[in-house]
């Protein structure tokens, strides 16, 4: 799972319409895709979103 580098879910729903600021750390290979969606987490893992990207930008967190 990757981890968005974002202090809360909040901040990162606010943060739909721009890229998205994260850290790959899969041993498999990259998770990240610019059309479509994969599960995020903090650093901390206090809080889990699934992100919805669109040419690049984030559409969506749930």
């Amino acid at each position: 799972m990757m981890h968005a580098h974002y202090q809360t879910k909040k901040a990162l729903k606010a943060a739909v319409g721009q890229t998205l600021d994260y850290s790959e750390t899969s041993f498999f290979g990259a998770e990240y895709r610019d059309n479509g969606s994969f599960p995020v987490t903090n650093v901390k893992r206090s809080w889990f979103a699934n992100v919805t990207m669109a040419n690049g930008l984030i559409a969506k967190v749930e």
